[in-house]
This record gives C-alpha cells, sequence and structure tokens, in this order.
C-alpha cells in the first residue's frame, strides 16, 4: 500500500519514521506548501515523490491512502479533496473541528466507497484490547467509575493559542481523555457538566468535565496546556481498581483489588512507535473493502465530535471557521 502524507510537520515526521520500518506499506509521496520543505522531508525519509501543493498529490494515480496531518481547522477541506480524487484518508486527531463535519466527510467518503478513519492512535494500540479483557473477566467487579488526564506544558506553540486553527486544549489533549471514557464505558453519555479557563485568545487553556452515562456510571476527566500531568488513567470497580499509565501512549497496566494489593500486572508490547496499528488497521479494511476501521467506527468519530461540541458551547468558544 502506498501512503502520501499530506503535511510535513512533527507529526508526519514520526508517521514517516514508523513507515519505513513498516513491511507492505511504503511512505510514497509527501506533500507540503513549501516546495523545498517537502524535498527536504521526501529526502530525509527516503520518499520518492515531493510535491509542493496538496492538490498535486492528490491527484497521483499511485498513491491508495492519504495521511492528513495539518491543524485541526484544514482536516475537513484536506479529507475532502482527498476523497474528491479517489483517495482512502486517515487522518488525524481530532477529526475535524466539529460533528457536522464529521458527518459530511464520513457520508462523502461512503458515497465514494472509500475508506475514512481517524488516526486516534489509542484506540488502536494492542494495550487497549488487554484493558478490555480485564473488565471482561471482572477482575475488580462492576466499573462504576473512572478518573483521566492528560496535560502538557504546550501553550508557548502558536498554533495552540490560535482560534484561527482550532487552537485550545480540547481538540489537542482533551480529546484522549473523552477517548479514553468512551472505551471503558460506551458513548450513551445522559449528562456533560464541564468548566475551562480560557486563553487571551479565547481558546481553552485547561478544563475540566464530568460524564455521567445512562449506565449510571461517570467519568471525571481534566486536561491542560499549561502544566504538567501524570496522564493516568484509573476505573473503579466493586472489587477494586485499575491504574493505567498513560492514556495517552500506554506504559502499562496495574490491577488492585478491594484491599489495595497488587494483583495483576501488564507491561506495553514493543512497537515502532504505536502508529504502525492505525496504519495496519487501515491497510487491512482496505484489503478487506471495508470502508471504516472496526477499532474508531465511524459511529464513535462523531460521538467524540458531539461530546466536544457540547463542551465548547457550554465554555461559549465558536471558531472562526465554523
Amino acid at each position: 500500500m502506498k501512503m502520501g502524507i499530506l503535511g510535513a510537520g512533527n507529526i508526519a515526521r514520526k508517521m514517516a519514521a514508523t513507515i519505513a520500518e513498516m513491511e507492505q506499506v511504503e511512505a510514497y509521496a509527501v506533500a507540503s506548501r513549501d516546495l523545498k520543505k517537502a524535498q527536504e522531508f521526501a529526502q530525509k525519509w527516503n520518499i520518492l515523490k515531493a510535491y509542493g501543493s496538496y492538490l498535486e498529490m492528490v491527484q497521483d494515480p499511485e498513491i491508495d491512502l492519504v495521511y492528513v496531518c495539518t491543524p485541526h481547522s484544514l482536516h475537513y477541506e484536506h479529507m475532502m479533496l482527498a476523497l474528491e480524487h479517489g483517495k482512502h484518508v486517515l487522518c488525524e486527531k481530532s477529526f475535524t473541528l466539529n460533528a457536522e463535519q464529521a458527518k459530511k466527510v464520513l457520508a462523502f467518503g461512503k458515497e465514494k466507497k472509500l475508506l475514512v478513519a481517524e488516526a486516534i492512535w489509542t484506540r488502536y494500540l494492542p494495550m487497549r484490547l488487554v484493558l478490555d479483557q480485564i473488565l471482561e473477566r471482572r477482575v475488580i467487579g462492576e466499573p462504576h467509575s473512572l478518573t483521566a488526564n492528560l496535560c502538557y506544558p504546550v501553550k508557548g506553540v502558536k498554533r495552540l493559542i490560535d482560534p484561527e486553527l482550532a487552537g485550545g486544549a480540547l481538540l489537542d489533549v482533551g480529546v484522549y481523555p473523552i477517548n479514553f471514557a468512551m472505551m471503558v464505558f460506551g458513548n450513551e453519555i445522559e449528562s456533560i457538566e464541564s468548566s475551562c479557563i480560557k486563553t487571551d485568545s479565547g481558546v481553552d487553556e485547561s478544563n475540566s468535565i464530568t460524564l455521567t452515562f445512562k449506565s449510571g456510571k461517570m467519568a471525571v476527566l481534566h486536561s491542560s496546556m499549561v502544566s504538567t500531568s501524570d496522564r493516568r488513567g484509573a476505573i473503579f470497580g466493586s472489587r477494586g481498581y485499575i491504574e493505567f499509565l498513560n492514556i495517552n501512549r500506554c506504559e502499562g497496566i496495574n490491577v488492585y483489588d478491594r484491599d489495595y494489593n497488587l494483583v495483576e500486572t501488564y507491561k506495553p508490547f514493543k512497537y515502532i512507535t504505536g502508529f504502525e496499528h492505525e496504519v495496519e488497521a487501515c491497510r487491512k479494511a482496505i484489503e478487506e473493502g471495508e470502508l471504516e476501521c472496526k477499532q474508531m467506527p465511524h459511529s464513535e468519530i462523531i460521538r467524540v465530535m458531539e461530546v466536544m461540541d457540547a463542551l465548547r458551547s457550554q465554555w461559549g468558544i465558536t471558531y472562526p471557521t465554523e
């Protein structure tokens, strides 16, 4: 499978490094609005084609899958461009600005009979399956609540404070605690309560979120772009609890009984960067004629965006391009 990388920033470099180690996928092309930047990127990662425009790249008939890794505000435009030219799409999180855009992209993908997937890598990592199996075995009994946080001091990154680029903590890091909660408790959310602190530019700097599920379960979440956190998730059950070390890039899972004794521990699997799992999921789905990845189905993509829409509505945050 030949991949075209649409964008040449930091996350594109991580994807290129990943593909370089994979056997059944080739990083065939890269595109940037700056041709020199694309050429330097291609040379560094041994990529055959470099393009100075996104349109030129998606018109290349050799490309099977386009990986979109531009700022959030451009995801919708670039996914639609790729789909219009017959390319399967894997798009970085957050998928779009809002649920309305997500629904339009996914509908267009189905119309064109092309795969559309979100690269929220935590959904694809093997440790997600380990967590599912622990919960299925009822080691901690009935899970009733969970907490999750993800904070990085990245406010100095210009993109993250720019409303025009859909900046803020929510779409960049807050999406991970929300996905963690939904992977554990599902997507039937009854109520959302939240608060946030805004930057001078009007995007969320830090936020606190409580999701109450129709099942009677609760998730308490936090994300911020001005501090460092332990990045942990914890699931509390009737007979014990689970400690998930780093919800963004799992470093291990510990299981405790009701007397706080450590009863099970799991170390992460070896991997290239972790990105290979989402790419391989796309390759298999394309090979099997599927239009979505089972690890992150379209219904979940839309539901996550709906939750983030509701949060921004509570905070009074609208992006200028909406």
